[in-house]
């Protein structure tokens, strides 16, 4: 029996535990009764030969984040590369880099309405598939760029680029959270997001190496090394396991449940796991929902429980891309200017050490969603992220003090140091959190009706609130430099707030218990809410109580 799965008080033996049914054990238990009696039952195994053959499925659907992080740093790192810069007569600040970094986002925009269909119509491996497909055509726009053509054909593949990666960042933690073992579900799908650093990573280091070469080889070179992971999941998509659900739904109910036999009953056909999922399918899977019609949303918003569940997906969704990390991920040059970094090869080695401390501490956060759970790390992330903007709002002023009239660099080192500090405690605490769980909760808080549409409704509210981020901080960095942090201090501390009034908690539930939640009048109190589960000689729950 696993610890993990219950936050137990006491545990109590019944005298009358000979008989048949009484009541011989007592757990008191946070989430769905059906979900613990099934750990008590049958404790899953996690390191069988079957189990690793679904985790290396989630893997290549993991690449779907690593695309999105290999974008991430490597447009950091192009608009902090000269001879990019000087190729395109650009700037790393201001409108120009505004335009430039925003046509991805704006790509991200234009694929809303193709979101849901791609992985609704054609399943969830498909959605993967088309995307990449956009990203590698994207890729070779970008690549063979002329300076002939100026920065419209770079943006014109930016632009097929975001596309293809909404579709495909829609499609991946479905993909994942759908596969999943119920009782790994948390930790799988919030490894998919700490993929993200991966590519990041490799992003900085391509570029970091590709100075040491020069010349405009150097910034082509972070191009066409992006194809790799795209091509991985164009190729491989074909031979993964579709979602059982999907499956289910879409009248093939017999490849649904033999799916489950096989990877989530290891290969048992009366495993607990399989009884469990197949019993909530059949009642709780609409088989003529609007999953069924590309053009109908109206799932979306037919009742309160799921205009709440859409409010907390874009929440989260939107709190991910506002906490201030857009400045630290897209103009992570500029910000250095501010502290006195203005040698490229000092900007890559920040950017490049930044990046893998971060994966470190999502990797660590990914470990704790099902331990400690959603809501106290996404509360840890929000306040920590508010108290560390504020220190960069006072290291940072402190230092921007010290700078004699005329010169770009201050006299006040302790500051300065200070500031660059504050930005690897940033990434720290933001990826504890934040990272794992922008990929976890979006998806898992949405009922199979609504994911694909919800997805994407949720890629059209990042690509939005990206789009500020890219205009809006870009001309603020500036124009007010180091006052910009103050916003960010507020904001987070806004987000703190909404976190703690209105957004549930999730674990211990397979992903259709989260009705019960989300159907009762207060979801924030009902996922809270401990319950006495009193169970038999042979396991079974006999009794229920609310604590």
């Amino acid at each position: 029996m696993s610890d993990k799965a219950w936050d137990e008080v006491y545990e109590h033996r019944s005298p009358q535990a000979d008989e048949k049914h009484a009541e011989v054990e007592v757990k008191i238990v946070r989430g769905n009764e059906a979900f613990n009696e099934a750990m008590l039952k049958e404790p899953p195994k996690p390191f069988t030969f079957l189990t690793f053959q679904l985790y290396a499925a989630c893997f290549i659907g993991f690449f779907c984040a690593t695309m999105n992080g290999y974008d991430g740093s490597l447009i950091n790192n192009l608009l902090a590369n000269p001879y990019f810069l000087e190729f395109y007569n650009g700037r790393n600040d201001g409108i120009w880099a505004g335009i430039v970094t925003a046509m991805y986002q704006i790509g991200g925009v234009a694929s809303l309405p193709f979101v849901g269909p791609a992985s609704d119509t054609f399943g969830r491996r498909f959605g993967m598939w088309i995307g990449c497909l956009c990203i590698i055509i994207g890729t070779v726009i970008q690549g063979v760029a002329t300076q002939a053509n100026g920065t419209k054909q770079f943006m014109g593949g930016r632009f097929l680029l975001g596309f293809g990666v909404n579709v495909a960042s829609a499609a991946g933690p479905m993909y994942v959270v759908e596969v999943s073992h119920p009782a790994y579900r948390g930790v799988v799908t919030a490894i998919f997001n700490c993929f993200w650093f991966t590519g990041s990573i490799i992003a900085s280091g391509v570029a970091r190496g590709g100075l040491n070469i020069g010349g405009n080889i150097s910034w082509r070179l972070v191009i066409w090394i992006q194809l790799m992971f795209s091509s991985i999941i164009f190729l491989a998509a074909y031979f993964l396991p579709e979602s059982p659900r999907w499956l289910y739904v879409n009248n093939k109910q017999a490849a649904s449940k033999a799916m489950l036999i096989k990877y989530h009953g290891d290969g048992n056909p009366d495993s607990e796991w399989v009884k469990l999922q197949m019993h909530e399918y059949e009642d709780l899977l609409e088989m003529d929902g609007s999953d069924k019609r590309w053009w109908d949303y109206s799932a979306l918003f037919k009742n309160r429980s799921t205009c709440y569940r859409l409010f907390c997906n874009v929440c989260i969704s939107i709190f991910g891309q506002w906490a201030g990390n857009a400045v630290l991920s897209y103009f992570m040059g500029k910000v250095l200017d501010t502290i006195g970094i203005h040698s490229e090869f000092g900007k890559a080695n920040v950017i490049l050490i930044n990046n893998c401390q971060q994966f470190m501490f999502a990797l660590f956060g990914a470990a704790l969603v099902d331990r400690v759970g959603r809501r106290p790390l996404l509360l840890f992330s929000n306040l920590g992220c508010c108290v560390t903007w504020l220190a960069m709002t006072v290291s940072s002023a402190m230092y921007q003090q010290s700078i004699p009239d005329g010169m770009d660099t201050g006299t006040n080192k302790v500051a300065g140091t200070a500031c660059l500090a504050f930005i690897f405690i940033f990434g720290a605490v933001y990826s504890i959190g934040f990272t794992p769980l922008q990929a976890l909760y979006p998806v898992e808080v949405l009922s199979f009706e609504m994911r694909a549409k919800g997805m994407g409704f949720s890629g059209f509210a990042v690509a939005a609130a990206g789009m500020l981020n890219q205009f809006a901080w870009p001309v603020s960095m500036e124009h007010i430099g180091w006052h910009t942090y103050i916003i960010f201090t507020i904001w987070c501390g806004v987000q703190s707030a909404v976190v703690y009034l209105w957004i549930p908690e999730t674990k211990n539930r397979t992903l259709e218990e989260l009705d019960e939640i989300f159907n009762s009048k207060n979801p924030v109190k009902a996922s809270l809410q401990k319950k006495r589960l009193g169970f038999d000689a042979y396991g079974d729950v006999v009794n229920i109580q609310e604590v």
